[in-house]
């Protein structure tokens, strides 16, 4: 009882960080799920993306209210986060992607998201615009760039669909950057993006895993809870002090995946050496 108890109030989290910064969901759902509630790594995947992709769309809502998701973007940038979804569940179920391997991969993108809110949190803000100085975008640092948008929705969607991981923080940027995109519609599309990544990745899993979907409702519902009070708190916590906080929290879960999972690697490979040597010992005796 008190596990399912530590594992909804930790999963109020997820909410909180979809509502205070536009992502984070992810990277804090799928080791809540395996290392709290001990749900094995591949259907907590599958569950991840069931869970973020829910509670992104309740905070599609306010931003498409608001007129801050730019549908042709979305159109552009999520059919190719979408196909790189379902492919990426697809290798999941390939033999040699083991549970440990994949936990391996996601520690070392949490490691890629923390260095970057980490980075960005340190930078000045640019200067704003005096014509809305709500909206700041960077020039296009391309010709093509939607073959840029394109290119790197493919790889987002296969780690999504990998590992589990929504991609905000690589989604944003890209909008931004590439996309000539404002900072305030690129999260709302990105969320848009993150629920169409999450269906298509869901549906790579599906037949493969068994969810337990009891716990994926009481999930979604804690998460929801905590998406609206981190858009209430949003209004009185600086962004990117919040962001460099988080990216020191994701350095310590990223250091904890991977010690959990180098002692796995250590007993598989201690275990398949005494399965050869007693295998030799066998060939010699015959």
């Amino acid at each position: 009882m008190f596990t399912w108890i530590l594992g909804h109030f930790l999963a109020t989290g997820i909410g909180i960080s979809l509502g205070l910064i536009g992502g984070g969901g992810s990277v804090l759902a799928l080791p809540i799920l395996v290392y709290v509630m001990g749900v094995p790594t591949k259907p907590a995947i599958a569950m991840t993306l069931v869970i973020v992709g829910t509670v992104s769309l309740i905070g599609v809502i306010p931003h498409w209210q608001k007129g801050n998701i730019n549908f042709k973007k979305a159109a552009i940038f999520g059919s190719a986060t979408m196909l790189g979804a379902f492919l990426g569940a697809k290798i999941a179920g390939l033999p040699f992607i083991t549970d440990s391997l994949q936990m391996l991969l996601f520690a070392i993108m949490m490691l890629i998201a923390a260095g970057l809110m980490i980075q960005r949190s340190s930078k000045k803000s640019p200067k704003e615009s005096p014509a809305n100085p709500h909206v700041v975008y960077t020039a296009p640092v391309c010709k093509y760039c939607w073959l840029w948008l394109l290119t790197e929705g493919l790889g987002v969607g296969i780690l999504t669909g990998l590992i589990g991981v929504g991609g905000g923080f690589a989604i944003v940027p890209a909008l931004v950057i590439l996309g000539r995109t404002p900072m305030k519609e690129a999260i709302g599309t990105s969320l848009l993006i993150l629920v169409v990544n999450a269906i298509a990745g869901f549906l790579g899993y599906l037949g493969q895993v068994e969810l337990d979907w009891p716990l994926v409702g009481t999930f979604i519902i804690a998460a929801s809870l905590g998406s609206f009070f981190g858009a209430y708190l949003s209004q009185f916590i600086d962004g990117k002090k919040l962001q460099k906080y988080f990216g020191y929290f994701l350095l310590a879960v990223a250091a904890f995946v991977l010690f959990q999972n180098h002692d796995g690697f250590s007993r598989k490979k201690t275990a398949f050496n005494w399965e050869n040597r007693s295998y030799s010992i066998i060939q010699k005796n015959g």
